[in-house]
C-alpha cells in the first residue's frame, strides 16, 4: 500500500482552496494555517467550538492508544479494511477521510493493509491532543484538528469516509463523498461491552432501539458484524477501556472503584461495520448549526 497525504483542503473561514507549502497552508483570500511541529494543523476557528478545549482530553487519548495498541480491536480494524478496499482495482486511488481518527490507529491499520493501492489519507477531530497524538505516530497522512459539521475538504474530493464509534454529519458526508463514494461507518451493537456496563449501571436502558436509520441521500450496500469475547487481565487495561468510552463519564466513582479492584474481565465485542454508497455526493448542504460533531 501507498500512502500519501491528502491535498484537497479548504479554509474553514472562507472556504477556498488551501495551498500547501512548506511549513503552512494558504489560501486566496490571505488566511494562513501553520503546520504544527508534530505535522498537524488546526482548521477549528474559536467562533466554531462550544467549549474551550473541545473533544477527548489528553487523558482519554492516551488510553486509547494503549488500548487500541494493544491489539484488542483489531478485528475491527481489520473488517474496516475490507470495507474500504473492497472491489477496488490494483493501482486503484482512493483519497479517505477518517472522521473523527482519535489517535489515528484506524487509518495507520488501513495504510498497512497488503493491497496495490495508492491512498491518499485525511485524519480528522476535534480533540487537538487526539490529532498531534496522531500526527506523531504517522507523517503519511494529513492531519487537521477541525469538525465533521464543517469538513474542510473540497466538495466531491473524497472516495471514503471512516465513521467510526463517532458523531456523523450526514449533509457534510454528502458534500465532500464523490458521487458513488463510500461511507463506512461502524456502530457498537446490542452487546458491545456488555459485561461492563452490567458492572457500571445498577439498571441499563433497553439496546432495541440501536439499529440505526438508514442516512439520507446514502443507500446501503451491507454490514459485516464483529463479535468475538475480548479477555482483559490487569485493572490498567480495564482502566483504559472504561477510559475510552462514554461510560467513563457516566460511571459513578463507587463503581470505577470497583473496577479498578478487578484483576480481570472478559467482554463481548459486538460492532456493525456497514457500507452505505453516496447517491449524487457532492450535495452543497445545509451547514449544521453543531461545530462539535468530530
Amino acid at each position: 500500500m501507498k500512502v500519501v497525504p491528502f491535498q484537497r483542503l479548504t479554509c474553514p473561514l472562507d472556504q477556498q482552496p488551501l495551498g500547501a507549502e512548506p511549513a503552512r497552508w494558504v489560501c486566496a483570500g490571505g488566511h494562513s494555517f501553520d503546520i504544527a511541529g508534530s505535522g498537524y494543523t488546526h482548521l477549528l476557528p474559536v467562533q466554531h467550538k462550544r467549549s474551550r478545549d473541545p473533544g477527548d482530553s489528553k487523558a482519554m487519548v492516551a488510553a486509547r492508544r494503549r488500548f487500541l495498541g494493544a491489539g484488542h480491536y483489531r478485528p475491527v480494524a481489520e473488517a474496516v479494511q475490507r470495507a474500504v478496499l473492497a472491489g477496488t482495482e490494483d493501482g486503484a486511488e482512493l483519497a479517505c477521510l477518517d472522521a473523527g481518527c482519535g489517535e489515528g490507529y484506524y487509518l495507520r491499520e488501513l495504510a498497512a493493509a497488503d493491497a496495490d493501492a495508492t491512498l491518499h489519507l485525511l485524519g480528522l477531530d476535534i480533540s487537538k491532543w487526539a490529532v498531534q497524538a496522531a500526527a506523531r505516530q504517522d507523517a503519511c497522512a494529513t492531519w487537521v484538528v477541525a469538525s465533521n459539521a464543517r469538513i474542510p475538504a473540497q466538495s466531491a474530493s473524497l472516495d471514503r469516509i471512516l465513521c467510526l464509534f463517532g458523531f456523523p454529519v450526514y449533509a457534510e458526508f454528502s458534500r465532500v463523498l464523490k458521487p458513488g463514494g463510500l461511507l463506512i461507518k461502524v456502530d457498537a451493537g446490542a452487546g458491545h461491552l456488555r459485561e461492563l456496563r452490567e458492572l457500571i449501571y445498577a439498571r441499563e436502558k433497553s439496546t432495541a432501539a440501536r439499529e440505526a436509520a438508514l442516512p439520507p441521500h446514502f443507500a446501503c450496500l451491507g454490514e459485516e458484524r464483529v463479535q468475538y469475547a475480548l479477555p482483559l487481565e490487569g485493572s490498567d487495561n480495564l482502566a483504559d477501556l472504561l477510559a475510552m468510552t462514554p461510560h467513563y463519564h457516566r460511571a459513578s466513582v463507587e463503581a470505577r472503584e470497583a473496577l479498578s479492584q478487578r484483576a480481570s474481565l472478559t467482554v463481548s465485542v459486538d460492532v456493525r461495520v456497514a457500507t452505505y454508497r453516496a447517491i449524487g455526493g457532492g450535495r452543497p448542504g445545509a451547514m449544521p448549526q453543531s461545530a462539535e460533531g468530530g
